[in-house]
């Protein structure tokens, strides 16, 4: 399949105030902070209704208020145990893992993104041979770098605390000199009309530079994020070769996402 350029991000201004609450909530579990400014341009209301809304989230539980912004309560607790933020639907994501990585050969290259599903891939290739694999992820890193015959390599970059990875302009440097066979591509959100979706722009080009290093992109998400839009738009289903999903898929979805030309695989 012929893949599509990146495009770039898209945001939604307008949002109701319950949802924008949520979609910060998105940013700062991702980003583990961010600033005001950043938030009230990114969402196109004031500082005033980002204060408001940070206000909100504190009171709630979730964050900690700053001066300028804001900082997700939990980071110090999840970087201390190498755990991530989102640690639910995990019996799909465990069954998307064991069938992700039945797909690697032996002495196979591939990148793999961070994120929970990605990590389910990576506890499952510790028995592979010769295998070289590039990852955003410290979790992976640290999971296959144990293993004598897998051979790891972690770009540079700017630390994330709460998924545990890398990320700016260092990063895409490296990958724009990589080649892999596979990419095990993660995603907040993917949808027929809007595409690959995620919580904040920061790693958008790393993953458009992902996608371009890669000779086949592989999608993985749990069926929950099917018909989910995020924050920010990555680009359309064309970079999209296989989709990995859960049974939980609709019928008429997989329908639609095989119309593209992807192929989707069932987990069950």
């Amino acid at each position: 399949m012929t893949k599509a350029g990146p495009t770039r991000a898209k945001t939604r201004g307008g949002l109701l105030s319950e949802t924008r609450r949520r979609r910060i909530l998105d940013w700062l579990e991702e980003e583990g902070s961010a600033r005001v400014r950043d938030l009230a341009e990114a969402f196109t209301v004031s500082d005033v209704t980002i204060r408001q809304d940070l206000e909100r989230l504190e009171a709630e539980g979730h964050i900690t208020r700053e001066y300028g912004g804001a900082y997700l309560n939990n980071v110090a607790s999840q970087v201390a145990s190498l755990s991530l933020q989102h640690s639910e639907n995990m019996d799909k994501k465990r069954r998307i893992g064991a069938l992700a990585a039945s797909l690697v050969s032996d002495g196979e290259t591939l990148i793999l993104d961070a994120g929970s599903t990605t990590t389910e891939i990576a506890t499952r290739l510790t028995d592979k041979r010769d295998l070289t694999v590039i990852t955003n992820a410290l979790n992976i890193a640290i999971i296959l770098g144990a293993v004598p015959s897998v051979a790891v390599h972690l770009p540079g970059g700017q630390f994330k605390p709460p998924t545990l990875s890398v990320s700016g302009d260092k990063a895409v440097e490296y990958l724009s000199d990589v080649f892999a066979g596979k990419l095990f591509l993660a995603t907040a959100g993917v949808s027929i009309d809007t595409g690959l979706t995620y919580p904040s722009f920061a790693d958008l080009q790393l993953k458009q530079a992902m996608i371009a290093a890669a000779n086949k992109t592989i999608l993985v998400a749990d069926s929950t994020k099917i018909n989910l839009s995020s924050f920010t738009r990555l680009n359309t289903l064309e970079v999209v070769d296989t989709f990995i999903t859960d049974d939980g898929i609709k019928d008429r979805d997989a329908q639609a996402f095989e119309a593209l030309g992807i192929e989707v695989m069932i987990a069950v």
